[in-house]
């Protein structure tokens, strides 16, 4: 839904809307973030873990253009679905740098709530998971990290405070600028204004994961039992819409009184008939 939603929002006619916090018309189509997150789903409903191979001939066979993807993974997933080999193809994206786009960490708030009573498993499944598209450090730390705030918001531990939740991610992501952005985002938890907190941490307009993940997660911090609140919240500050909204969402919805509104949902596409019915 954060996905979806928020991807209205890209549409110039919808910006007025979008100041007075009132819904655009339905319905609200997702895009390649909730796409790829399907496919994080299906592979661990099928393998009970992230199969690298699975996943990557999952996201080329579901591959829909038409959704919003990049265009060099638009290119990779075209190259894997003719016989390529993921793992070169990710390697060399950027001139043998890999990708530090937020695509890994767009898709990946599902599998940290699939691991909600292990975190340290989920940011482990994240990683491998990031590699089938994204094998920069800072892609690979920022899917880490968005998959730590949904096992500690889903966890057993019951509500966290918004420093509790950033500690616990912070701890658990390697040394990145990803890891700085956090850092930055847990010593603004009282500023109020996102506009504010955007202009300092990024809302994703540089598309990478560095000027996305630390925003999202501040956003998704501060809310975690609104998820209206922390929609508006993070759409609001402006940038990549739909994936700060998909990452915060994603958070909050896995946290306890953190579900979306109901009628909110009726507004949303449903999810691929694709996706195996025991999760959706």
């Amino acid at each position: 839904m954060g996905d979806a939603l928020g991807s209205q929002f890209f549409v110039p006619a919808h910006y007025p809307s979008l100041k007075r916090r009132e819904l655009p018309p339905a319905p609200w189509r997702w895009t390649d973030d909730t796409e790829m997150a399907c496919s994080v789903l299906a592979v661990l409903a099928e393998h009970g873990r992230i199969d690298q191979d699975a996943l990557a001939r999952s996201f080329a066979e579901r591959h829909d253009a038409d959704r919003g993807y990049g265009p060099a993974v638009n290119r990779m997933l075209r190259l894997v679905r003719e016989g390529g080999d993921w793992r070169e193809l990710a390697a060399a994206l950027f001139k043998g740098q890999g990708s530090w786009g937020n695509g890994a960490a767009m898709r990946i708030a599902p599998l940290g709530a699939w691991y909600a009573d292990d975190p340290e498993q989920a940011t482990h499944q994240a990683e491998i998971s990031a590699y089938t598209t994204h094998q920069h450090r800072e892609a690979v730390a920022g899917a880490m990290a968005v998959a730590a705030a949904a096992a500690l918001a889903a966890g057993p531990a019951g509500t966290l405070t918004p420093e509790s939740l950033l500690d616990g991610v912070v701890a658990l992501v390697p040394r990145s600028a990803v890891q700085q952005g956090l850092r930055r985002a847990r010593d603004m938890l009282d500023y109020s204004d996102a506009t504010t907190v955007a202009a300092v941490l990024g809302c994703g307009r540089r598309t990478s994961a560095h000027d996305t993940v630390p925003f999202a997660l501040w956003a998704a911090a501060r809310h975690l039992d609104s998820f209206e609140a922390a929609f508006w919240t993070t759409a609001q500050a402006g940038g990549d819409v739909d994936t700060t909204s998909a990452i915060a969402g994603g958070v909050v919805a896995a946290a306890e009184g953190g579900a979306p509104p109901a009628d909110w949902l009726q507004h949303t596409e449903p999810l691929p008939d694709w996706l195996p019915k025991a999760v959706r």
